[in-house]
């Protein structure tokens, strides 16, 4: 199971971030412009390392989130990674997020059809943006095994070892979860992360 653990592990606080890149006091990701910049500043550096990384997204101390700067600063920066022609293998982890964060960053990955995984305050591990229902529940399983099978997440569950199997290639698609070939399985991020760190 080593092979599957990230080269390395990206920790951006989107707040200093901020700071740095439109030279302001304040702990406001708001405006088009100032997500770009953020979502610059993150690229070169994943870009730069180009091997296989999670990237925590921490908005533990911002204050203000506007939707323009979500879709900038997150949904575009998550959209980067998802092809083919990714510049690095990234897998994205928001951290810190507390309600006032949840609203637009939902809205904009709803609608460019993405997920996030995401530590919520209050309440834990979950995936943001337009998972189906069956894709929830297999990423809720998965957060509770760290590492497990589409037959072992099946057991015990309403929804067949195949319908499993295609909500858990369907988050592997879409950055939410790791796949693993030896032993053949899943690993859930946030899993991943407690190892590397």
């Amino acid at each position: 199971m080593m092979n599957e653990q990230p080269e390395r592990v990206f920790s951006f606080d989107m707040s200093d971030l901020v700071q740095k890149s439109v030279a302001t006091l304040y702990s406001h990701l708001i405006t088009r412009p100032t997500g770009k910049a953020i979502r610059l500043g993150i690229e070169s550096q994943l870009c730069e390392h180009g091997g296989r990384c999670v990237c925590v997204l921490d908005f533990t101390q911002v204050v203000i989130l506007d939707y323009s700067c979500a879709d900038e600063a997150v949904a575009k920066l998550i959209q980067r990674f998802h092809g083919a022609d990714r510049p690095a293998d990234a897998y994205f982890i928001a951290k810190g997020l507390a309600e006032q964060h949840r609203e637009p960053l939902e809205e904009v990955l709803i609608r460019h059809g993405l997920v996030l995984v995401a530590d919520a305050e209050g309440v834990g591990n979950i995936l943001l943006g337009a998972p189906s229902m069956i894709e929830q529940l297999a990423f809720a399983a998965l957060e509770l095994a760290g590492f497990a099978t589409a037959a072992q997440l099946a057991d015990g569950a309403h929804h067949t070892e195949a319908e499993v199997a295609s909500a858990l290639e369907s988050l592997t698609d879409r950055r939410a979860l790791v796949p693993s070939e030896r032993p053949e399985g899943f690993f859930a991020l946030t899993a991943l992360l407690a190892v590397a760190g």
